[in-house]
């Protein structure tokens, strides 16, 4: 069974069906300069509307790629904290939309009416 929502993939070929922050943040750490510079993040559908890369910059970093289509976004940011990655990637990716799920989110009120 593949990812619900989206799924991470490393260089070296590891990877994570909808990784939680954790998980990224391990895959992130994981980067080197050898033969593991990247980690790719985006949908598990065949032509997917939006992704985020981070990459690995020797000692300076890591660059962190986000584009969505739907959207017209594009930004491209660097970085020395993984722990910033794993978390600002986790709540990007939370605000993509995903076929089937809904956009609208039911407010305790509306619950409870």
């Amino acid at each position: 069974m593949g990812a619900k929502y989206y799924g991470a993939n490393s260089e070296n070929g590891d990877h994570i069906d909808d990784p939680s922050e954790d998980a990224l943040f391990m895959m992130i750490s994981d980067l080197n300069d050898s033969d593991n510079t990247f980690v790719v993040v985006q949908p598990d559908e065949t032509d997917p509307v939006w992704f985020a890369s981070v990459a690995f910059l020797d000692d300076c970093g890591y660059e962190i790629v986000r584009r969505d289509a739907s959207r017209n976004e594009h930004e491209v940011t660097t970085t020395t904290s993984i722990n910033d990655v794993a978390r600002d990637l986790t709540i990007w990716m939370a605000a993509r939309d995903f076929p089937g799920r809904s956009a609208r989110q039911v407010s305790e009120t509306e619950d409870s009416v």
